[in-house]
């Protein structure tokens, strides 16, 4: 537990007897209010310094290993019972990190770093009690007290001083060469985490805002779409409409599956058929199911697109078509790693009523001239066979290059 003491502040005047809080090797003011401290005055640039310090969203977050680990080897390094990692706020210094001090929160009036924000980036005081800053510092002036200090600023890259990594001892001492340069590259690896993380989270806040404009831009085309199909009456328009309303809804379900994963341009095609699946099993006739049957398969989120296409239109299709007079039955959908995991099989089936007799497998129907497009940008054969018990097609086509070994 820590012990109590009570200070009565140095310097020519001094006043009342302050109780302070003492743990290992230092003395920490708790709750006594100085009637003359020689504070800080501001930074120049007090109000573009705060406004820094706040864009980074750290103060009063909770203890971090990556910020203590950095103070517990300052320390260590330095031989110095006190290492923190501190920012200078409008009326308050609080700690990210610190070894030895066993407190998170000092006011102004008791803050060192609070002058070393005005010098250069890079301060020592062999012994704080012959510095003029400290002379009224309760903290240096206990027994024991601070007695030396040696930090490097935290500074954004437009020179504006957050606050400082440092190092305390109750004894007066220099640093090694060595020790000083440590202090100023591990400041220096306390500002890249600090940077990385508002990165990462400015980067977060715009692809939210990003992936809500994607999708409401997707659901007001798809709309579109569907109106303008409804309005016409030519089967080349019908074609082509068909052919982008599926692909919107193939890419709609792209981009969801790349915002939930964060996978770049690689998708799992697996996860990404079944949600696929789940949306149009919401369009299956009442006694008609939707089997999935498929392999752990990653491929380029270009030909996850085409792959969606062709399984929307096929399901879509069957739905329609394949199951007249309320007939029960089912559509599979399979998806098979082949060639030792360069190709992809893609099999759609039902067993419905298959084709009509007189259609052409080669050049009708909008379904199948939707998948010869589709074979072609997956540069791959189209296969189809429909009997009187169903109908099936096939593809298999060769992974992209980026996809292959994720």
């Amino acid at each position: 537990m820590p012990a109590s003491l009570a200070v009565r502040p140095c310097g020519p005047d001094p006043p009342a007897l302050a109780v302070y809080q003492i743990h290992p090797s230092a003395a920490v003011r708790v709750g006594a209010k100085l009637e003359n401290p020689m504070e800080a005055g501001h930074h120049p640039r007090q109000g573009e310094r705060l406004s820094a310090l706040y864009s980074y969203e750290i103060l009063d977050t909770d203890r971090e290993k990556d910020f203590d680990d950095i103070v517990e080897l300052t320390a260590k390094l330095c031989d110095a019972p006190i290492s923190v990692v501190n920012f200078i706020d409008a009326e308050r210094q609080w700690f990210k990190a610190e070894t030895g001090l066993g407190t998170r929160e000092t006011p102004l009036a008791t803050s060192i770093c609070s002058h070393i924000i005005l010098e250069e980036e890079f301060v020592e005081i062999p012994d704080t009690l012959k510095d003029p800053r400290m002379v009224d510092n309760p903290l240096c002036c206990g027994d024991p007290g601070l007695r030396f200090y040696a930090g490097a600023l935290l500074k954004t890259e437009d020179g504006l001083p957050l606050g400082t990594l440092c190092v305390l001892d109750t004894r007066p001492r220099t640093l090694t060469p060595l020790q000083r340069d440590t202090i100023r590259v591990l400041a220096r690896q306390v500002m890249v985490q600090l940077d990385m993380r508002k990165a990462l989270a400015s980067a977060s806040a715009l692809r939210q805002e990003v992936d809500h404009r994607v999708k409401n831009s997707l659901h007001a085309l798809s709309a579109l779409i569907r109106v303008l199909k409804r309005r016409t009456t030519s089967e080349e328009t019908q074609v082509a409409l068909t052919t982008i309303h599926s692909r919107i809804e193939a890419v709609a379900a792209v981009h969801a599956e790349l915002h939930r994963t964060d996978a770049g341009p690689v998708i799992d095609l697996e996860r990404y058929a079944r949600n696929l699946g789940q949306h149009l099993l919401a369009l299956a006739p009442q006694d008609v199911t939707l089997d999935l049957s498929l392999d752990a398969v990653k491929v380029s989120s270009r030909q996850a697109v085409a792959v969606g296409t062709l399984v929307n239109e096929f399901v879509a299709n069957s739905f329609k078509h394949a199951f007249p007079g309320e007939r029960a039955g089912t559509v599979r959908i399979e998806i098979r790693d082949a060639d030792e995991g360069r190709a992809v099989r893609l099999t759609c089936r039902d067993d419905g009523v298959g084709l009509p007799a007189a259609s052409e497998t080669t050049t009708g129907g909008i379904g199948i001239k939707i998948a010869q497009v589709i074979c072609s940008e997956l540069q791959c054969e189209l296969n189809m066979n429909s009997t009187p018990s169903g109908l099936a097609v096939w593809v298999e086509f060769r992974k992209e290059h980026q996809s292959l070994g994720a």
